[in-house]
């Protein structure tokens, strides 16, 4: 048994720890909204955060720019005054794309993630013709799968391609249906032998972009013990959170519901104890 002070703690509601932190790191999809509509008291809590002082910027692994996940935050009522800044897992693909200047890429991923190229000088080409892949996701994610793409993963593969994936996510909740997300076709990639470079949580680039914004600001660093994060799954946001030195907050009516929602914190210990990381604190939904 893992002595106590390993513990993931309880919380009933984040001002129980708010006091501690400068700047909140908060995921968006599972935690803000479900892809369907916002959840109106994580709301009310990232907006009573940032009237105590404390920055909050919302770190997603969605594969576009900014800009288009601020349009969507307002189709889906999540009001303004709960977040300071945005950072998307496409905005730190945009620079890893940059860095192959004009080099001919084939884009694997839905139309509506196109923005996320815009103005940039790589050409899309046919899959035949790409030196390097960018996969944003599934074609169609609601009936497609992962193995829809077994042959063409392995042709990339074993031409020795570079696959940046946009979204490290392996599957997200929409309204209560899990589809994939790119991570999931990364991840199989690996399998096959194939290099994946990914954009965003849980690696640090996209957590240095958000200190950066949020330090620039205010004009002088801010502590590692002063920044906790928020997120609801164990692979991307809590080990993203540890690897970086916040102190990590699990949502867990989120993408692991299934497994946590209904149990007791015994059994939720046992299941924290089988994963490779473990959340310092815990909460069914995001409440202030």
């Amino acid at each position: 048994m893992q002595p106590a002070q390993t513990l993931t703690q309880a919380l009933t509601g984040f001002s129980e720890i708010a006091g501690r932190f400068d700047l909140c790191l908060c995921d968006i999809w599972g935690v803000v909204h479900n892809g369907v509509a916002a959840h109106r008291e994580a709301c009310e809590a990232l907006v009573a955060m940032r009237q105590q002082g404390m920055a909050v910027v919302l770190v997603t692994n969605a594969p576009r720019p900014r800009d288009a996940i601020e349009r969507q935050l307002a189709q889906l009522q999540v009001p303004r005054e709960a977040w300071d800044a945005i950072v998307t897992s496409g905005d730190v693909c945009r620079s890893l794309i940059e860095q192959r200047g004009s080099e001919p890429m084939y884009m694997l991923g839905p139309d509506r993630d196109l923005p996320l190229i815009a103005g940039l000088d790589a050409p899309r080409v046919a899959p035949a013709e790409a030196h390097y892949v960018l996969c944003t996701g599934l074609f169609d994610d609601e009936r497609e799968t992962v193995e829809t793409y077994a042959g063409q993963l392995d042709d990339f593969a074993r031409r020795g391609l570079i696959l940046i994936c946009a979204n490290p996510d392996l599957v997200v909740d929409r309204g209560g249906k899990i589809v994939p997300c790119a991570g999931s076709l990364a991840l199989a990639y690996e399998q096959l032998g194939g290099q994946a470079i990914y954009a965003g949580k849980p690696h640090r680039p996209i957590y240095e972009m958000a200190l950066e914004l949020v330090e620039t600001k205010r004009g002088g660093p801010i502590e590692r013990e002063r920044i906790c994060a928020i997120g609801d799954a164990i692979r991307t946001d809590i080990a993203g959170a540890n690897g970086f030195g916040a102190t990590s907050v699990m949502v867990l009516a989120g993408i692991h519901a299934q497994d946590l929602v209904a149990q007791s914190w015994a059994e939720r210990h046992d299941w924290f104890s089988r994963q490779s990381h473990r959340p310092d604190y815990a909460m069914p939904h995001l409440v202030w």
